[in-house]
């Protein structure tokens, strides 16, 4: 017998990331920090800033810090756009390699799901520069939460 075709259904949490783009939603640490969503699909996301001196390190360039929390939420928005309903997640391990020091500038972090699995994922993010120029990548790996132990994402927690 022959699979209907047709579009697989969009994750929960792929929806719910989805609902809050364009409305004024930031978690506290993007609006402290500057940056924003500004693509997301199934297991993708893209998070942009302008770095400016005020994300200066004692050399004057761009904190590290910056990079992995751009980094960070890159990946973590990559990861729970794949996410179903009373799923959460959390972050086990990261890893980020400075490859160019930037020290103003547009910055875009590209992170991308390698594997998703039921228990444990695989994330990567490169971070370009305004020349497009590679100037960090990053990888982690985070744990799904199932059920009543994760609680999920909801519109209440994407609210905060």
């Amino acid at each position: 017998m022959a699979k209907k075709q047709g579009a697989a259904r969009e994750p929960e949490g792929l929806r719910l990331i989805r609902s809050t783009i364009g409305k004024g939603y930031m978690p506290p640490i993007a609006r402290l920090i500057g940056f924003e969503l500004t693509k997301v699909g199934k297991g993708s996301a893209w998070m942009e800033m302008d770095a400016g001196p005020q994300h200066a390190n004692p050399m004057g360039t761009l904190h590290g810090g910056v990079l992995c929390d751009i980094s960070d939420a890159a990946m973590g928005i990559a990861y729970g756009s794949m996410l179903g309903a009373n799923e959460t997640f959390t972050t086990m391990e990261l890893k980020l390699n400075f490859l160019r020091p930037v020290w103003t500038g547009h910055i875009i972090a590209k992170a991308k799901v390698l594997k998703k699995g039921r228990s444990t994922g695989l994330i990567v993010c490169k971070v370009t520069d305004d020349k497009g120029r590679l100037v960090a990548f990053a990888t982690s790996t985070c744990m799904t939460i199932p059920g009543a132990a994760g609680s999920g994402l909801s519109r209440e927690k994407l609210k905060r």
